[in-house]
């Protein structure tokens, strides 16, 4: 999806990018850095507190905020976290390096871990701090081979069904389902009644949570 980005301010100042061509945001408007930590940290990540393991594969690597986000927590609580980005269009050097995420996450370590993530070499696990490594996988969710019940935690983070419907069909979800560990979880900001009913459908057990700010809805999927 090689199309203008524009950056733009969100609402508690962090920054994200907008595609004015097809009316859509990296992250949500109402605030880059509060959606991810509600989103994929608070209903994603803290369901794993109690592991010393995990492997979570994110479906749209993006401005890799998620990836940042993880790695600081990974410290935090100390634990092992093998991390699998999907990213079929990375950002530029000059793109990313324009983000300000570091400043607003205001963690002593985060400059320098964003760095490593981003300048980390394609489709091999890389050490970026002492508990997470990170690869990047540059993929489409199509063409990408799922290795099955391989997968503790699925972040679905790709532009919405409006933008990119190919992303949010049954058979990428019932890949993502056998990609996943007995009890695995999968989250995403999206609560389309489509998206609940096709999940379902492949297999997931499906739980509807409060959103982030400004958005009423998110879903929790887990694997039985």
């Amino acid at each position: 999806m090689h199309v203008k980005k524009e950056k733009f301010v969100t609402a508690d100042g962090s920054h994200t990018f907008y595609m004015p061509q097809i009316n859509e945001y990296y992250h949500s408007h109402h605030g880059a850095i509060q959606e991810a930590k509600h989103v994929f940290i608070k209903n994603g990540l803290f369901q794993f507190k109690d592991f010393k393991e995990i492997t979570i594969l994110e479906i749209g690597f993006g401005t890799g905020l998620n990836a940042l986000l993880n790695c600081i927590e990974a410290e935090k609580m100390n634990l092992k976290l093998s991390y699998i980005g999907l990213e079929a269009y990375p950002l530029s050097e000059e793109e990313y390096q324009d983000l300000n995420f570091c400043k607003h996450i205001q963690d002593e370590n985060s400059t320098h871990f964003f760095n490593e993530i981003h300048t980390s070499n394609w489709n091999d696990f890389t050490k970026i701090s002492a508990c997470f490594q990170l690869k990047k996988v540059k993929s489409t969710v199509q063409e990408f081979s799922f290795d099955i019940n391989s997968i503790d935690l699925i972040y679905f983070d790709a532009f919405g069904p409006r933008v990119q419907p190919e992303m949010w069909t049954k058979e990428i979800f019932a890949n993502l389902y056998k990609s996943l560990k007995k009890d695995g979880v999968f989250v995403t900001y999206c609560a389309k009644g489509q998206v609940k009913r096709d999940l379902k459908s492949v297999g997931f057990i499906l739980e509807t949570l409060a959103g982030p700010p400004g958005k009423r809805e998110m879903i929790r999927c887990i694997k039985q």
